[in-house]
């Protein structure tokens, strides 16, 4: 291998770890504030050198920070964990690679700066896509590192993605400078005012975090107690070894073990994991078994109310399809199906909230009228699952609250919809089973962690097999459940009616990096048509 070759390896290498820690390691956030260095460095001397097919070196560091961090994907589908790691690397790839055209048409500064407000305006871009998969959001990085966070609640997750390319762009300009020499002709004052600017660049944001988490008071306008029921089963066996009704008995029962030994006479909220049946019929909600053993367990326990999971499924008789991805009965009419939260009293009043944030693949056909076709000539199966338009909220005892799905937790942005409805807490229901004992149910139990923050809500978060848990307002985990154990976790959730200043603006901070990248995406394309 030349020379040049082993150096463009080690810096796509030492890239790719940089940037991985962060998702791996607990309390390594500021890893992401210098991780980008080496890749920058790469592209520098490959820019010195004369050469011009970089692009493999940049798209296979990219792979492998991707297959790094998420390679817990092929656990649940290998060729959907493969092309998520291939897809989005080349999407990194696609913004390192303009960033390498604009070089040729910018001098200076502006070729950053246009690298990272194009990045940040694909993040923004990336959590409205169809396709979506913004596991790898840079802010995010600070999702095991939440002290570094609490100022979220100002600019929510890509405030973070600015911080890290700013800390980056200054740090790598400096090195560069003092690599060139050219700081030899900086006087005293530019040394200092240089060394200063990146120090405050660096701890500003650190201390200014720190200032606020100490700050900060947990809101309590009220609370109620919850009943977390994590009742374990192997989603890849759920129905080969144990019916529904087996299921049932098997959170019951936890959860009346739980109520037996309670004192406290306080409403109680009850809650079990995403998909926990598939016997829900929107609209006939007594014709699930389920639905009746839960307002039976509910009447057993006054006081007591419900929030579970449920494949659920809406019959009508339209002569065309609501949705494309709709399943056509053979007697006529159609299924919509949803992935579904399900709140319920004693008296068996119930409210449905339909995920809308779905996974692609699994849960959600991207483009269905040209993907079903190609699927059903291939013979794929594929998620077609429907969302409800717009977030809704849940009620338990009459206080308003919200419930992400799984997925939807991933989502800062789409989750300020339920504070500014009125949410006074949050409630995460899941089930990470399908990755097994990887990263990946670490790493979505973080990003609840951040949405505390955002929002300064309360969390009561249930997992299947894990992790269940409660999270407080400055995003810290008070009670945690073990993985892959049947257990029943008992706390409380403040209620909380203030609206943070990301909840109530949105993403400003993507919104302004969006619009400057358009500016000088448009001075791109005119130096370009106009030749010198």
């Amino acid at each position: 291998m030349p020379r040049h070759n082993k150096t463009l390896a080690a810096l796509a290498l030492a890239f790719a770890v940089m940037m991985s820690l962060p998702w791996l390691v607990p309390h390594t956030g500021f890893l992401a504030l210098f991780g980008f260095i080496p890749l920058l460095e790469m592209e520098r001397r490959a820019s010195a050198a004369g050469i011009r097919r970089l692009w493999p070196w940049h798209y296979g560091a990219f792979v492998l920070w991707n297959a790094f961090t998420t390679f817990w994907v092929c656990w649940a589908t290998v060729g959907g964990g493969i092309f998520a790691v291939l897809a989005n690397a080349l999407q990194m790839s696609l913004v390192f690679g303009l960033f390498r055209l604009s070089r040729k048409k910018m001098d200076g500064p502006l070729p950053y700066i246009f690298l990272a407000t194009m990045w940040i305006a694909w993040e923004r871009a990336y959590f409205s896509a169809q396709i979506s998969w913004p596991w790898l959001v840079l802010g995010n990085a600070f999702a095991r590192s939440t002290g570094l966070a609490q100022w979220y609640e100002y600019t929510g997750t890509l405030g973070g993605s600015l911080w890290i390319w700013a800390c980056n762009l200054a740090l790598f300009g400096f090195l560069t400078a003092l690599r060139e020499r050219r700081t030899e002709r900086w006087n005293a004052k530019a040394r200092i005012a240089a060394v200063s600017g990146i120090a405050l660049l660096l701890i500003g944001p650190a201390v200014t975090s720190a200032v606020i988490g100490s700050r900060y008071k947990e809101v309590s306008e009220g609370s109620l107690d919850v009943l977390v029921c994590q009742p374990n089963i192997d989603p890849y066996q759920k129905f080969q070894l144990l019916n529904q009704s087996q299921q049932n008995a098997i959170l019951t029962d936890i959860a009346e073990q739980a109520l037996a030994s309670r004192t406290s006479g306080e409403p109680l909220l009850i809650v079990a994991p995403e998909t926990f049946t598939n016997d829900i019929v929107v609209g006939a909600y007594e014709t699930s078994s389920t639905w009746r053993r839960f307002v039976q367990l509910l009447n057993e326990h006054p006081g007591t109310e419900m929030l579970f999971g449920a494949s659920s499924r809406e019959y009508y008789s339209d002569a065309e399809p609501r949705n494309p991805s709709d399943y056509k009965l053979d007697q006529g009419g159609w299924i919509e199906a949803h992935n579904s939260a399900l709140s319920l009293k004693p008296d068996g009043t119930t409210e449905i909230f339909h995920k809308s944030r779905l996974v692609v693949g699994t849960e959600l056909t991207p483009y269905p009228k040209v993907i079903l076709p190609l699927a059903r000539l291939l013979g794929a199966s594929i998620g077609r699952c429907v969302g409800q338009p717009e977030v809704t909220l849940l009620h338990a005892f009459d206080v308003p609250y919200g419930c992400a799905v799984c997925y939807e937790s991933v989502y800062g942005e789409y989750c300020t919809e339920y504070v500014r409805k009125g949410a006074k807490f949050l409630a995460v229901i899941t089930n990470d089973a399908w990755w097994g004992n990887t990263p990946g149910y670490r790493q979505h139990l973080s990003y609840s962690a951040l949405r505390a923050i955002e929002l300064r809500r309360d969390i009561a978060r249930c997992g299947n097999t894990g992790i269940s848990c409660f999270i407080d307002q400055k995003g810290r985990i008070l009670e945690r459940g073990p993985w892959w154990e049947k257990t029943t976790l008992e706390g409380s959730v403040n209620f909380n009616s203030r609206v943070t200043f990301f909840a109530e603006h949105g993403d400003i901070a993507g919104r302004i990096c969006t619009f400057v990248f358009l500016l000088l995406l448009l001075a791109l394309a005119v130096r370009f048509f106009i030749r010198k």
